[in-house]
């Protein structure tokens, strides 16, 4: 039977194929279940889904230092009067300020809308040729060649988020978020006109009120158009003034205000050896350790030490040290836990980085999550270890 179904003839075809094909010449060998059981005990039935070969796509590494730099851009469905009617609004968003520098709501996708909000964008904001690059998903209106044209002819580099990956395009999902989860949203619109009676009143307000966790806490106009410095410098008069008046309240010391954004990444590398970056804390994979490949992390990175919860993980070591910031693998400095994958991560400033992990070992499984503040909690099982601090 293997014979028959390794044949030149039937190599290329399926069991039920071969069985139907000998059935219409008259000859019955077995049912195709028995030959499946065959082929399987002779090693040779594979899932044909693993041997597709789809083409390769890399991750868009964009970095930001300024105002109109990378642009991100995205569109996102509203729910109109009735079901199974929407309403489709664009924003275009500068990455390093998170300033809204276009939005539109119109009734459908559409590549001759995107491409007519992008042009006034660009001569709205005195785009140079060589200036920006535009940043967006893989949907119909980003691919298309009426905005390819217009990008080329504007001198605008265009990049694409690779297929199904969200976290490629990670400020305009974080600002549809903010958007949709505003407490004046309503859940439907009842014409377009409410939908753009909304957006006049949101994005002025986000534009120049609301304070961006992002941004040290300042709006994006002030980071868009030059001022986060002066800014900056009077929240440290304010704080000096109130240290000086009462300095035992700070028990840290003279506080300072937050650091100002001086670099935006989308997908930043892993090996990232940017100027203003000193050698940071090792990291990279059990097999990098063992035959000596170890990276550097940027110095954005935080250092996360867990202190005798380590102990949960491997008997023997009583301190584990592992760092945590944007790349996608880290190692945990201890030889016995095999691998450290980061399963959400978001561009942080240290202290204030919010990824999900999980610690794999030889015995057991160890989830880690660091959430936003300085506290991290594993769970071995349904065993909780309490919040230690970093």
């Amino acid at each position: 039977m293997l014979k028959t179904l390794d044949s030149e003839r039937f190599l290329d075809r399926a069991p039920a194929q071969v069985h139907a094909t000998l059935l219409d010449e008259g000859v019955y060998l077995c049912w195709p279940r028995t030959m499946y059981r065959v082929l399987d005990a002779a090693g040779e039935v594979q899932e044909r889904r693993d041997r597709v070969r789809r083409p390769h796509y890399a991750a868009p590494e964009l970095l930001a230092t300024r105002p109109n730099e990378v642009w991100s851009w995205d569109i996102t469905r509203l729910l109109g009067p009735v079901k199974w009617t929407y309403f489709y609004l664009y924003v275009v968003l500068d990455i390093f300020s998170r300033y809204v520098v276009g939005w539109m709501i119109a009734c459908q996708e559409s590549a001759a809308l995107a491409e007519r909000l992008i042009a006034e964008t660009c001569l709205k904001q005195r785009i140079a040729p060589g200036q920006l690059t535009l940043h967006a998903d893989r949907g119909g209106p980003m691919r298309s060649k009426p905005v390819a044209l217009l990008l080329a002819d504007l001198g605008v580099v265009k990049t694409h988020s690779r297929p199904y990956v969200s976290n490629d395009n990670p400020f305009s999902e974080a600002h549809f978020r903010t958007l949709k989860y505003c407490p004046q949203f309503p859940e439907r619109f009842g014409s377009i006109e409410d939908g753009r009676a909304f957006g006049q009143g949101f994005f002025p307000w986000y534009n120049h009120e609301h304070r961006h966790s992002g941004l040290g806490f300042l709006t994006p106009a002030t980071v868009h158009f030059g001022q986060a410095v002066a800014v900056r410098a009077q929240r440290a008069r304010v704080l000096a003034a109130a240290y000086a008046a009462h300095p035992e309240r700070f028990v840290n010391g003279r506080p300072q205000p937050a650091d100002l954004p001086t670099a935006v990444w989308i997908n930043p590398p892993l090996n990232n050896a940017t100027a203003q970056d000193a050698p940071g804390p090792t990291i990279g994979t059990p097999e990098d350790l063992q035959h000596g490949r170890i990276l550097e992390a940027p110095r954005r990175s935080t250092t996360i030490l867990i202190d005798g919860a380590a102990s949960l993980i491997n008997p023997d070591v009583t301190k584990t040290q592992a760092t945590f910031g944007n790349p996608s693998r880290i190692l945990v400095k201890t030889c016995r836990v095999a691998s450290l994958s980061v399963r959400r991560s978001r561009i942080a400033p240290p202290g204030r980085t919010i990824c999900a992990a999980r610690l794999k070992s030889t015995k057991r499984s160890v989830w880690m999550v660091c959430r936003t503040g300085r506290t991290v909690r594993l769970r071995v099982g349904a065993r909780h270890v309490a919040p230690v601090s970093i």
